[in-house]
């Protein structure tokens, strides 16, 4: 999860949202990354989306299934729904998205295998997120 939250930084020097992903496979991170949607201009720039990608690209192929996502802030649907086709094994997150998270919605839109961590560093996690958007509110 430190390397999430490092990731999550980036995207707070940046400007953007900050969230950070990272996948890690056999214990080693094989794919990164933070939210990039203004830099890019790309609402599907999610931090999860270029880590899912960076990831699939390191391995060769589509699926996750012996990976473990870490992720600053619960997924949003689009990134769960994402997750899902990647059939990553076990998603671990830190603070709960109480208006845009994916636990919102039933049944979950995660892959049926897919094993779930909830609360790992939730107050660093949440914290990035409150004092950014505090700003945003001056």
């Amino acid at each position: 999860m430190q390397e999430a939250l490092r990731e999550a930084r980036y995207a707070l020097a940046e400007e953007e949202i900050p969230i950070g992903a990272v996948v890690v496979c056999r214990g080693r991170i094989i794919g990164k990354g933070h939210n990039m949607t203004e830099r890019l201009h790309d609402p599907t720039a999610h931090a999860e989306m270029i880590a899912i990608t960076a990831a699939t690209e390191a391995l060769g192929g589509k699926y996750l299934t012996d990976c473990t996502l870490y992720v600053t802030v619960e997924p949003c649907p689009m990134c769960a729904a994402a997750l899902n086709w990647s059939q990553i094994g076990r998603i671990v997150y830190g603070a709960i998205d109480p208006k845009r998270g994916y636990t919102l919605f039933s049944p979950s839109l995660l892959h049926p295998k897919t094993a779930v961590q909830a609360g790992v560093l939730a107050e660093i996690c949440g914290g990035l997120m409150t004092d950014f958007f505090a700003g945003k509110r001056k």
